[in-house]
């Protein structure tokens, strides 16, 4: 495929410009390994000036509007979006390497999160309290202003929805900095932002290196919230610069995400959705259920049933819309396979594997999705996030060791119960630790309207419906005294 625009370009107040000295970084498509295009290789030279941009964006045109007024331009952009859907879903193929059906169900969710916040654009009220007799007390939630986006590569299109769309819904002007891996859609994105007709400055984009462009972004003084998807070990750098310009966080970091599966649950409505929740974009998905923690009356056969979906699984390229693409790089790759390995040698038996297509080419960061157990509550595959297709199952006897299996990790993200008890479903959703639990279901279908976010180390802040929207204002308290 040709990228249908420049992509070694950057976003600067409504005009498309070079990096600072010209610098570019090479696109790579992960499902072969060739280098299709460039991207701009920001300064911080270039976020300063970014930052200047929606500074002054917000101070005049983009800040002037009515919230009403910036529902219409977001529900432009929305229609938009819809229109060129399988322009942009060929982008993401192309440049994150996911299946052109993922692509394109991603293409269509930022358009819906589109037509959310600008629905919701003119309905951000304050409120009024009650208080001494001589006074009127009443709230108002403002924008903070300045917001910077620095977006992982594994859902772009998805994060800029529910990250870009409620910050400037809003009245916050933005920064974008996308994933060095994968920046083509936030690009086309951003063009179709300036077609909508948001002014200039509401929507800037700087592409580049995390450690030069995101790390500028995240410790700019004029920078008044940031919003982060990615690794614990990064997101911790964003919030230590950040800190020292006191701008809040929010944080959307890694998971190790359980799903909980009982005697009584329904096994054939549950495997589908135990194989499907964890290996969705080949695994590479912070929500992703890697651990799966079976009762164990119906352990045998539930790892017999997994087992052989497993078996029919098939990854190869992108374009052939199997059941998982490549990895993002030939890095993750390493990374799994080392962890994989470790495993192995600890003792750690591969229950099943899927294929890898015969035809799929040399270049391309391919890996056989594996299912893996027992493996003990310790054991770094139990631990750590692999952000790769591979789940881990545990076995339990009680309700009480599920739990603490469950909340035994440094993650909280998401979890998932199956049981037709429904006194334990709504005990359980009380004492597992995460910040979204489903009860004989995992995801419901993504749901643009449900906060999402995680506690200990997955983050804190939430993103997604309206809480989302409010994390982007600021709340500030008027108190008039009748004299």
């Amino acid at each position: 495929m040709t990228i249908p625009f420049r992509s070694d370009l950057a976003l600067i107040g409504g005009e498309w410009r070079a990096a600072a000295g010209g610098a570019t970084l090479p696109v790579e498509d992960p499902s072969s390994g060739a280098t299709v295009g460039t991207i701009a290789r920001s300064s911080a030279a270039d976020v300063d000036a970014a930052v200047g941009a929606a500074r002054a964006a917000g101070d005049g045109a983009w800040g002037r509007l009515a919230g009403f007024e910036r529902g219409r331009l977001l529900a432009a952009l929305g229609r938009r979006v819809l229109e060129r859907a399988e322009e942009l879903a060929a982008l993401e193929t192309l440049d994150v390497g996911k299946p052109s059906s993922q692509a394109r169900a991603d293409a269509l969710a930022l358009a819906r999160y589109l037509e959310f916040y600008g629905g919701a654009a003119d309905k951000l009220h304050g409120a009024t309290i009650p208080y001494l007799g001589d006074y009127t007390i009443y709230t108002l939630r403002e924008p903070h202003g300045v917001t910077a986006h620095i977006i992982p590569w594994n859902y772009p299109m998805q994060i800029i929805g529910r990250s870009v769309g409620a910050a400037l819904a809003a009245g916050n002007a933005v920064v974008i900095k996308p994933a060095e891996e994968a920046s083509l859609t936030t690009l086309a994105f951003a063009r179709l932002a300036l077609e909508a007709g948001l002014p200039a400055g509401a929507v800037n984009v700087v592409p580049g290196l995390g450690e030069e462009a995101g790390a500028a972004l995240a410790a700019h003084p004029g920078v008044n919230h940031v919003s982060f998807t990615g690794s614990v070990e990064v997101g911790i750098a964003v919030q230590s610069a950040a800190a020292r310009h006191v701008a809040p966080v929010t944080l959307e970091l890694g998971g190790k995400s359980p799903q909980l599966v009982f005697d009584d649950a329904d096994l054939e409505a549950a495997l589908p959705v135990l194989v499907r929740a964890g290996l969705q974009n080949a695994g590479q998905t912070c929500s992703a259920s890697s651990r799966l923690l079976l009762q164990r009356g119906i352990y045998a056969r539930t790892v017999e049933a997994l087992a052989a979906r497993y078996r029919q699984l098939r990854a190869g390229p992108a374009a052939r819309d199997l059941d998982l693409g490549p990895l993002i790089s030939a890095a993750q790759r390493r990374r799994i396979e080392a962890m994989v390995a470790a495993g192995r040698a600890a003792g750690v038996a591969e229950l099943a594997r899927g294929e890898v297509v015969a035809d799929a080419p040399a270049g391309g960061h391919y890996l056989a999705p594996l299912l893996l157990g027992p493996v003990a509550p310790g054991d770094p595959l139990a631990q750590e996030e692999i952000f790769g297709p591979v789940q881990v199952v545990l076995p339990f006897d009680t309700e009480e060791e599920a739990v603490a299996l469950a909340n035994g990790t440094r993650y909280g993200l998401v979890a998932g119960v199956w049981t037709r008890d429904a006194g334990r479903q709504h005990r359980l959703a009380r004492r597992l630790r995460a910040g979204q639990v489903f009860l004989n279901d995992y995801g419901a279908a993504g749901g643009v309207e449900l906060p999402f976010g995680g506690v200990g180390w997955s983050g804190h802040g939430r993103e997604k419906g309206m809480e989302a929207l409010y994390g982007f204002t600021t709340l500030k308290t008027v108190a008039a005294r009748h004299r």
